[in-house]
């Protein structure tokens, strides 16, 4: 005879799950670009002031820095924009970006192409919980919040099982 175990899983919000898959693509991100530092034609290519057709200079850099910072951003954007605003801006910037890493992946090597891979399968997971945010409908609405009744709140949910 054996017992089975229950355990009780909890729903988590969309937000937190949208950003920590921003999270995760930006490790990905991060870690694919560290990795080109092994590479000698890309050090030969930042040796002569350049990344594949562009000049490295202020515009170049500012560039990369706003291409980085919007995806940054929405780590904190994606938790605390109104719903609307949330869903709206992880569509479309998710869309953006995952146009813009395929077509960076284009002809690269294997490391790069599994990168970027997972990369847009991340993105396309910040799509999908966007796209499917959970409605509230008429016969079911959220618990009010007791921290605003001035009710006594426990510090650890109850579990059951």
């Amino acid at each position: 005879m054996s017992a089975t175990n229950r355990y009780q899983d909890y729903w988590i919000n969309p937000r937190i799950k949208i950003s920590a898959l921003w999270v995760s693509m930006m490790f990905v991100f991060a870690y694919v670009d560290l990795f080109s530092f092994y590479r000698a034609d890309i050090r030969a290519d930042i040796g002569a002031v350049r990344m594949f057709i562009f000049s490295i200079g202020q515009g170049f850099l500012l560039g990369v820095t706003l291409y980085i910072v919007l995806p940054s951003l929405m780590l904190f954007l994606s938790l605390v924009l109104p719903v609307r605003a949330t869903r709206f801006a992880n569509i479309v910037l998710a869309a953006l970006y995952a146009l813009t890493i395929a077509g960076s992946a284009i002809g690269e090597w294997s490391y790069y192409i599994l990168g970027s891979l997972l990369e847009v399968a991340l993105l396309a997971g910040v799509i999908y919980y966007s796209w499917t945010w959970p409605k509230v409908t008429g016969a079911v609405t959220a618990p009010p919040d007791p921290t605003r009744t001035g009710e006594n709140v426990g510090s650890a949910p109850k579990a059951s099982g």
